[in-house]
């Protein structure tokens, strides 16, 4: 039986390859997907539009969980056709599906991130542009 220190210890190891590898993903993402560097890039645009028209807590946080929802979708869509690719080489219309859908669960993610968005920025944008005619 291990003693209370070392599967303290092996439990730690663990979790630290675990983080290790995760970070290694996001790296990947960023260093060879450019729909991520553009997700990115759009994020950090929207919190800084976020900052400077003072949406409340709830509405940054929304903001952020729907960035959050749209890089990991991303992410996914990225991992579902690389080991698309990796099974077969060939078109295979089992393989076409999976990455249409896959790049469509994007597209819906995407969507619901630009209404939630509009919905938040819409009206503050609006009476800016309007009070300043």
């Amino acid at each position: 039986m291990l003693s209370a220190h070392k599967y303290f210890i092996a439990k730690f190891k663990h979790y630290h390859l675990s983080f290790k590898n995760a970070l290694q993903g996001i790296s990947i993402a960023l260093s060879t997907q450019q729909n991520f560097k553009v997700h990115l890039f759009i994020s950090a645009i929207i919190l800084i539009f976020g900052f400077l028209l003072k949406i409340s807590r709830i509405e940054m946080l929304l903001i952020v969980i729907c960035i959050a929802f749209g890089l990991g979708a991303e992410m996914i869509n990225t991992a579902i056709e690389a080991m698309t690719d990796l099974i077969t080489s060939e078109w295979k219309k089992e393989a076409k599906i999976a990455k249409d859908i896959s790049a469509g669960m994007v597209l819906v993610v995407a969507t619901g991130t630009l209404i939630i968005g509009l919905y938040i920025f819409f009206p503050r944008l609006y009476q800016i542009f309007v009070n300043n005619l």
